[in-house]
Order: C-alpha cells, then sequence, then structure tokens
C-alpha cells in the first residue's frame, strides 16, 4: 500500500472445520446469514459477490482468486454510490485449519486515504469486523455446545 491507501487486519478463531467456514463464505444462504440479507455469490474465480456489508451501500466485486477451503479474493467494481477511487480496493479472505477449529483472516486494502473516504473507510472495517463476529456466532451455534470440528 501507499501512503495514499489504506486497508485493515481481522481475525477471528471459530470452532468448525474450514470446510464449514468455507460453505459460509461461498454459498448464497449462508452469507446472506451473516453479511448481509441480500448478499449473493457465485462462487468462483471470475465470479461475482455483492453485498451491503455496511447495511448502507451496496458492493460487487470480482472474485479473483478462489482457492477452496483457503482463500477468497475480492476486487471491488467501481460504484456511483461511492466517491471516486483511483485505487484498487481488495478483501482477501484466507482460511487456515487449525486444532479445533478454522483461523479466518480479513485483509481489506486499497481504500484511499483521502478525506472523501474516511466514512467509508470506517463503514467498511467497523462492518467487516462486525460481519466476521456474526460468522463465528452463527458457525459456531449451527455445530451445537462443545461441538469440534
Amino acid at each position: 500500500m501507499s501512503d495514499r491507501e489504506r486497508g485493515y487486519a481481522h481475525r477471528v478463531d471459530i470452532r468448525v472445520d474450514v470446510q464449514q467456514v468455507w460453505r459460509a463464505l461461498t454459498e448464497t444462504e449462508q452469507l446472506a446469514r451473516w453479511c448481509s440479507p441480500a448478499a449473493e455469490i457465485s462462487a468462483r474465480k471470475g465470479g461475482l459477490f455483492r453485498a451491503s456489508v455496511d447495511r448502507v451501500t451496496e458492493f460487487e466485486a470480482h472474485i479473483e482468486l478462489f482457492e477452496p477451503g483457503r482463500r477468497l479474493r475480492l476486487i471491488y467494481l467501481p460504484s456511483a454510490a461511492m466517491p471516486r477511487a483511483d485505487t484498487v480496493m481488495i478483501d482477501d479472505f484466507m482460511l487456515e485449519p487449525k486444532p479445533g477449529g478454522t483461523i479466518v483472516r480479513l485483509l481489506g486494502s486499497g481504500v484511499p486515504a483521502t478525506l472523501e473516504w474516511d466514512t467509508q473507510y470506517r463503514r467498511l472495517r467497523t462492518s467487516w469486523q462486525q460481519a466476521i463476529i456474526r460468522l463465528k456466532v452463527l458457525l459456531e451455534r449451527q455445530a451445537g455446545p462443545g461441538a469440534s470440528p
């Protein structure tokens, strides 16, 4: 990232196996339960991701990297609802199995470091943080008390 861009990093440990987390990231019904009610995904390389992570602004992203059970990289498409950006905005989900569950990392980058993007940056960073916590709660509840992968 240059000094004209900013990003965010989130990590959550979820007590379910990688495949359960992957399905929650890549199946529209699951995605709508933790990300946003109208979320959609065409889960494949070159596919489309659409959601309103902050419950205000709908984002569309091209799926640039699709490695089942490992990684999902989204490249955001320009939006008329957003300020103009001369950067490439990316969200990169990385899954890592660990004893008793899965580590989920989300790295966001390319958000312009300008005043007109301050509000959107805070919304994106905070909303993704809240969303992955909802993902954790949803999956661990589905697995039941004391469940381990």
